[in-house]
């Protein structure tokens, strides 16, 4: 069987393929998804990618499948595992989180101000795989993103480093580096002036990195010999897919409730009468993860959170007992209750943590309210992606009381009955966003197609 397009999306435990054909045409099609165990602890990530298409060719009932472009995105190998550091916290290092976050890294280390020697130890303890650096504005501070430099250049790590701060200090940094096993990179400031983020740049030049790298991972090193195309970081991948959505339909927010973290990604500039009273700036495009909150690898911590005497009120169960026979996937109605209960409190927690608040300060004039975080108030759609969401029979459910969380109005977010709730039915996002950077028009197609948009 021929087709024109797969995305294998290589999971820290599962591989997922997802075909596409027609992908020139006015009508692209979604044929069908594969998955089967990932591979890349086991030495060679085409193992798990061979028995993806292997599955998929049982789904279609074809002998085999022959396709022109093979596209990827990657979260195994530990995913996209890096390092950040910046002069001010609330300022350089905040838009270096956003650019390492909105490409879809892991951030294991975030610094403020000179590196000590005990910053320099965990570096080397987290072997990253790409090392973020920034500080001062434009034409402001030098020397600390300077001494930074030269102490991680005296590491002789072979770990790319992107220098992404101050435009004055782009020379001195290049010739710190000169000779170095790590590979430079030099790109725009991502905070060039006070309240001003500019994180696009460096989101793409972290997406250039990790393509260049990724295949030098253990266990992925084969990954060439099948992957024709690009190869994205997964979180990036949705990230380049909410962006998509974002030009077709607005601000919208996307969650994804995960065995391990849950993961937000949200587009909207906000509202202007907000924006008067916000305290600093926030992207438009941005992403949390909240690697507290899970349901399957973290679903323990998740119900420590809540409360296991609360749950088992709630759930009129005995939460304690069914923990010692807790899977992946839910076998048993009592089982599929528990991960719906905890998937509702993982997604209503990392949604209070991504979304702004208003705060109030208290002086001679009386109370002065503010903005602080991102604000969503205009966001109008709210699109679940992730097994959890797109795969529980009580999805809807709690997408529907996920749409009216805001009751106090305390939240920067929309007030009940404001948003409508969306499904990544074919569970493909992160697919589609790979798809877009070489077939935006098909992607918007497919995208419109999975999520039931006219």
């Amino acid at each position: 069987m021929k087709i024109d397009v797969l995305v294998a999306e290589i999971g820290s435990t599962t591989t997922v393929v997802n075909a596409f054909d027609r992908i020139n045409g006015a009508e692209p099609v979604f044929l069908g998804q594969g998955q089967a165990p990932t591979s890349v602890l086991a030495g060679d990530v085409r193992v798990g990618l061979q028995g993806a298409v292997d599955d998929l060719c049982r789904n279609l009932g074809a002998e085999d499948v022959q396709y022109e472009t093979m596209l990827a995105t990657s979260s195994a190998a530990g995913g996209l595992r890096m390092t950040v550091h910046g002069l001010v916290y609330d300022m350089t290092v905040k838009a270096a989180k956003e650019a390492a976050l909105g490409a879809g890294a892991n951030l294991h280390l975030t610094t403020a101000g000179v590196l000590e020697e005990d910053d320099l130890e965990d570096i080397r303890d987290i072997r990253p795989n790409l090392i973020l650096l920034a500080g001062g504005t434009d034409y402001g501070e030098r020397q600390t993103a300077l001494e930074n430099a030269k102490r991680l250049r005296g590491m002789d790590l072979d770990v790319p480093v992107i220098y992404a701060g101050n435009v004055q200090n782009q020379n001195r940094v290049r010739r710190i580096f000169e000779g170095a096993r790590a590979q430079l990179y030099i790109t725009e400031n991502v905070y060039p002036r006070l309240d001003e983020l500019n994180i696009e740049p460096t989101r793409r030049i972290i997406h250039q990195v990790f393509e260049e790298h990724i295949i030098k991972a253990p266990g992925m090193e084969g990954i060439r010999d099948m992957v024709t195309g690009s190869i994205l970081p997964t979180p990036g991948a949705v990230m380049e897919c909410a962006k998509l959505l974002h030009s077709q339909i607005g601000d919208l927010l996307v969650l994804d409730v995960g065995g391990a973290t849950t993961d937000i990604h949200s587009v909207t500039e906000g509202s202007e009468e907000i924006a008067l009273i916000q305290i600093t700036p926030e992207p438009m495009a941005k992403r949390t993860v909240e690697g507290d909150l899970g349901v399957y690898v973290n679903a323990k911590s998740l119900a420590g959170q809540v409360g296991m005497e609360k749950l088992s009120k709630e759930l009129g169960l005995d939460v304690p007992t069914l923990f010692a026979d807790y899977r992946p996937i839910p076998a048993t109605p009592e089982q599929f209750a528990l991960t719906e209960k905890l998937t509702w409190y993982a997604a209503s927690m990392a949604l209070e943590r991504h979304c702004g608040k208003f705060r109030y300060t208290y002086g001679s004039n009386g109370r002065v309210t503010y903005a602080d975080g991102k604000d969503l108030t205009k966001v109008r759609y709210l699109v679940a992606t992730g097994g959890a969401l797109t795969r529980l029979p009580g999805r809807k459910a709690i997408m529907d009381q996920l749409c009216g969380i805001n009751s106090s109005g305390k939240l920067l977010f929309p007030k009940a009955g404001k948003l409508e709730a969306l499904e990544d039915r074919w569970y493909c996002m992160a697919s589609l966003g790979a798809l877009s950077r070489a077939y935006p028009d098909a992607a918007v197609r497919l995208l419109r197609q999975n999520l039931s948009l006219r």
